[in-house]
């Protein structure tokens, strides 16, 4: 079994119209999968489902095996989950610094070499840490989010259309900052819009279409897929 995993999650915000039917999607540790699919597709649900942001009305989460279906928000942060929403991400009137700080609220421990591993990964926050996060670059505030996450030392990152509303250089950036994360040995989990360029990075893609599996694979599986790219890339 996958180190997190989501098998056949039904999930609805009213019980009476399920936005999630029988969905699937997992990850290992030190790979990058990827969610895509059309608006309503039930991608970011399948993320609250998965940190605890929405309950299950029936399937299953669980890590290493264990299930944690029942357990709350903070729970599942402590054991390992992290996430970065799609907007709302980072505390743009406070200071580099002070966002990450922010980012180990749960911690009573050392927070220093946490700190120095996110300055590590993300060198230009250490050049900014004393600068207003509202003050930086689109691609620099998403690393701020970044590295406010990993405070809590998550095994797991789980990011909401990362990618959302920048520019394509940006976006390159982004992404590149995405590998970063799954080099250093974290799974990472992220729900993205712009398809194409995140298979070309994944390990693993879920397609989803009505809350359902309709194509799982490597991301160069998918890419190859003559009805993904007809359907979910434009041909």
């Amino acid at each position: 079994m996958a180190y997190l995993s989501g098998q056949d999650m039904v999930a609805a915000y009213d019980y009476n119209v399920p936005i999630l039917n029988s969905c699937s999607v997992e990850v290992e540790k030190g790979e990058l999968a990827v969610i895509v699919g059309p608006n309503g597709a039930g991608k970011s649900t399948a993320m609250k489902v998965l940190l605890g942001m929405l309950k299950l009305s029936s399937g299953s989460v669980t890590l290493e095996g264990k299930d944690i279906s029942r357990l709350s928000v903070q729970k599942r942060i402590r054991l390992g989950l992290a996430f970065v929403p799609q907007t709302d991400n980072v505390f743009p009137t406070m200071t580099v610094q002070e966002n990450l700080e922010m980012g180990a609220f749960l911690r009573t421990d050392d927070i220093s070499q946490t700190l120095a591993e996110v300055y590590d990964l993300f060198p230009i926050l250490h050049d900014r840490k004393n600068q207003l996060v509202g003050q930086l670059s689109g691609g620099q505030r998403q690393q701020a989010a970044f590295g406010r996450a990993m405070m809590t030392q998550p095994t797991i990152m789980l990011l909401d259309e990362p990618t959302a509303g920048v520019a394509p250089k940006v976006m390159d950036e982004i992404f590149g900052n995405i590998l970063n994360l799954k080099n250093s040995g974290r799974a990472v989990l992220m729900v993205e819009q712009n398809a194409r360029q995140a298979l070309e990075i994944a390990d693993k893609g879920f397609v989803l279409v009505s809350g359902r599996n309709e194509h799982t694979g490597t991301g160069k599986e998918l890419l190859a897929n003559p009805e993904v790219r007809r359907s979910f890339l434009g041909g």
